[in-house]
């Protein structure tokens, strides 16, 4: 069973059924505007604007979780991330990835692909986690994995 089988609200309101992202390439990650690791957003659109016409999509999931890093309403978000990083990829309403209420999708994520030493926690944002065209986690990557890190993987998964 696929992993997109949800609806969730963008950034803008809309309700997304991710459904519709089945037979692409989805790169899933939990973001935030005040991390060590927001300058990962350039990389993300980088990756994004190389591959989306081959079939690669990139979700961006703002999560307050780690150190309040994203206290932002999602129009402070969108702007912020239009602004500062030119983002194009859809962007989400802000979740909540670990504790009681963990959207639907990180749970499932958090099974499909577990952390280091069996985790389902996410340990931080900028946590990654690949798709595959049938809607099956591929792998999970470190926040400290660098999205250009992730061509060759992106490229093996698109082929």
């Amino acid at each position: 069973m696929s992993i997109l089988n949800k609806k969730m609200p963008l950034l803008s309101g809309d309700m997304q059924d991710l459904s519709e992202y089945q037979g692409k390439v989805v790169l899933i990650v939990n973001t935030a505007s005040k991390c060590g690791f927001t300058k990962q957003y350039e990389g993300l659109e980088a990756l994004y604007t190389k591959y989306k016409d081959q079939g690669l999509v990139v979700l961006g999931f703002p999560c307050n979780q780690f150190g309040e890093q994203e206290k932002g309403a999602d129009k402070e978000i969108a702007a912020f991330c239009q602004k500062n990083y030119g983002v194009n990829f859809p962007m989400f309403s802000k979740i909540e990835v670990n504790g009681d209420n963990t959207a639907e999708l990180y749970q499932e994520l958090k099974v499909e692909a577990p952390g280091i030493m069996g985790t389902k926690k996410i340990k931080w944002n900028f946590t990654k986690f690949l798709i595959n065209k049938e809607g099956n986690v591929v792998t999970r990557y470190a926040p400290l994995t660098k999205p250009e890190a992730l061509a060759t993987d992106i490229e093996a998964a698109l082929a």
